[in-house]
This record gives structure tokens, C-alpha cells and sequence, in this order.
């Protein structure tokens, strides 16, 4: 295998098992070489990247160390299949002159999806349903009925009586406020919190954290959106909130949120994401023993898997490479 060179390429998939590996067609006169890894994990990433000028991945952990001369001398250009790039230490980036580029709205249809079906899963109770109907308690006590009513006796709530806020209003955030609204929900488009300049066309983010009955949370993580959900905003929620998380780990504080559902300020939760992953009990308050009885469905960081994200992620893949070999780079993020 050649190493790079001013006219060659060497592309390392860390991720290649969940990836649609495209043929790359790069101008004259350059030409590549590619090394497929299924999946990487962090020790093995040094040895992996050092002879590679073209990184693609996924969810690697890419860090100031890895980006070092001595761990890639060769790396100019880090493809992330995904939407989100935090993984990546952009700064270290920048002090190299390494591009780097993502794949955005390429899973907009599944993850919007995915968060309506997270919202009926929680609001519903529906996994609790199936296991205790499955454990035979139907049979054995003839009516359920009782054991899925809200603290204050009443039934869940049905579409048409939800209040949906939308915190983010990209385009994942848009399609799930259209469904949303196509179901019968009175949705409310949340400003950004703590706007310097308030948009008239949104909803003040305090009023949709106070009037909303369902909260959809579609936002990237940055410095002013870690744990930007937490005690304080819990504690202005509606008992009957059910709030769903498609955006990233961290923007919500997780032992907040178990608090809040342990003292039933709120009456549901739903994630996709976590604030380390990949997430067990061992690292997520989510997810821990103590919280097993509260009511959270969660989700493996998944809710981006389908056809038409995967078929989307590769035709993005090969305009990002071949687009930068040709001096022309897209979705740049830095």
C-alpha cells in the first residue's frame, strides 16, 4: 500500500460496517488507496489513522491527540457520515489546516419519525404494557387500565389535546412540528433561550417549556446548549410533559431529568441520546437500577437508521471526498 502522497490518498473507514462504501472517481491526476475497518474502537484508532489522509467515520472519538503530527501526518481531511461533528476536536483541526465535513439532513425523515414513535412509546406507556401483558398480568387481573393512568388519575393525553414544543427548529425540528401538527397537536416553535434578539415569528423558550404537554428537543450540541434543560426547566414543565430527545447527549442533564421523573414533576422522558456513549447502566442515570421503574423508553442512538438515511449518507460521502480532491469542499464545518 503506497503512502499518501502529493498525488495519492489513502481513505481509513473506522466505521465501515455501518457505512455504504461508495467508488470514489477523484480529477487527474489523483488516485486513492482505502483500508475498510468494521468498527474502531479508541485504542485502536491511533495505529489506524497514522498512514491515512482521509479519515471517514461516523462516531469515533477524534481528539487532540489523535490529530497530533506524530498520530496523522499525513490526515488532511476527516468526513463525518453523520450530521453531529462534536466528536471531533475542530480546534486542533483548524491549527492543522485539516478539513473537516459532515453529512447534513440526510437521516431528517427517520429521526423525526423515530421521535414521533418515541413520544407515542412514552406517552402511551407502551413498552410496560407489553412486557406486563406479556408476563401474563392481563390474565391473571383481568384490568390494566389502572396501572397506565397519569399520578393525577386521569387517562394520557390524545394528539389532539397536546401542546408540542419544538426546541430546534432545523430541519429534523421542522418535519416533526408538521407531523405533529398533522396529528392534531397545537405546536409552539421555540425561540433560542436566552435570545439577545427575540424572534417574533417563535414561541419565548420559557413559555414553551411552561405551556408545552410534549417536548421535542432537535438541537446540535454547543457550549450554550450543554445541559441547557435541567432542574430549573423541569420545574416549570407541566405534570403531564413527555419530553423527547433526538439531538445530542448533553443538552438535556440526565440526572435532572431522573429527578424530575422520580418526583413526578413530569410525566414522561424518551431518548435517543446520551451523554456518554455508548450508554449502559455503568454511565447513564438513564439508564441506571434505580431508575428501571421510571417511565423513559430509550433508544440506542439509532433513530437515524433506515434505507433512505444510509442511501443518503453514501451519495453525501462521495460528493464530500471527491468535492474536496477537486478543490471544491462541501458542508464544510471547519
Amino acid at each position: 500500500m503506497p503512502l499518501p502522497s502529493t498525488e495519492h490518498h489513502h481513505i481509513v473507514f473506522l466505521q465501515g460496517a455501518v457505512l455504504q462504501i461508495p467508488q470514489f472517481n477523484l480529477p487527474a491526476p489523483f488516485t486513492y488507496s482505502q483500508t475498510i475497518h468494521p468498527w474502531t474502537s479508541s485504542t485502536e484508532l491511533p495505529d489506524r489513522i497514522h498512514d491515512a489522509s482521509i479519515i471517514v467515520l461516523s462516531a469515533a472519538k477524534v481528539d487532540a491527540f489523535a490529530l497530533s503530527p506524530d498520530v496523522s501526518p499525513h490526515l488532511k481531511l476527516i468526513v463525518m457520515v453523520s450530521t453531529g461533528y462534536d466528536c471531533v476536536d475542530l480546534e486542533a483541526c483548524r491549527k492543522r489546516g485539516i478539513v473537516v465535513c459532515n453529512c447534513p439532513n440526510s437521516n431528517i425523515e427517520a429521526v423525526s419519525e423515530h421521535a414521533i414513535g418515541l413520544y407515542f412509546a412514552a406517552r402511551r406507556k407502551l413498552l410496560h404494557m407489553h412486557m406486563s401483558t406479556r408476563a401474563g398480568n392481563w390474565k391473571e387481573k383481568g384490568l390494566l387500565m389502572f396501572d397506565y393512568l397519569d399520578k393525577d388519575g386521569t387517562p394520557p393525553l390524545t394528539c389532539q389535546d397536546e401542546v408540542a414544543g419544538i426546541i430546534g427548529n432545523g430541519n429534523v425540528g421542522k418535519r416533526i412540528a408538521t407531523m405533529a401538527h398533522n396529528l392534531g397537536m397545537k405546536v409552539l416553535v421555540s425561540d433560542r433561550k436566552a435570545a439577545d434578539t427575540p424572534d417574533t415569528s417563535r414561541t419565548p423558550f420559557d413559555s414553551v417549556i411552561k405551556q408545552s404537554t410534549v417536548l421535542f428537543v432537535a438541537v446540535p450540541l454547543l457550549e450554550s446548549t450543554r445541559d441547557f434543560i435541567s432542574t430549573q426547566e423541569f420545574d416549570s414543565m407541566s405534570p403531564h410533559t413527555v419530553m423527547v430527545n433526538v439531538s445530542r447527549g448533553g443538552t438535556v442533564d440526565e440526572e435532572a431529568l431522573v429527578q424530575a421523573l422520580r418526583e413526578r414533576k413530569i410525566s414522561g422522558a424518551a431518548t435517543d441520546v446520551f451523554k456518554e456513549e455508548p450508554a449502559g447502566p455503568g454511565n447513564s442515570p438513564l439508564l441506571a437500577e434505580d431508575a428501571k421503574d421510571l417511565n423513559i423508553i430509550a433508544t440506542p442512538h439509532l433513530a437515524w437508521l433506515s434505507q433512505r438515511t444510509c442511501a443518503n449518507y453514501g451519495a453525501k460521502l462521495k460528493q464530500a471526498v471527491e468535492g474536496w480532491a477537486a478543490g471544491q469542499p462541501m458542508n464544510v464545518v471547519s
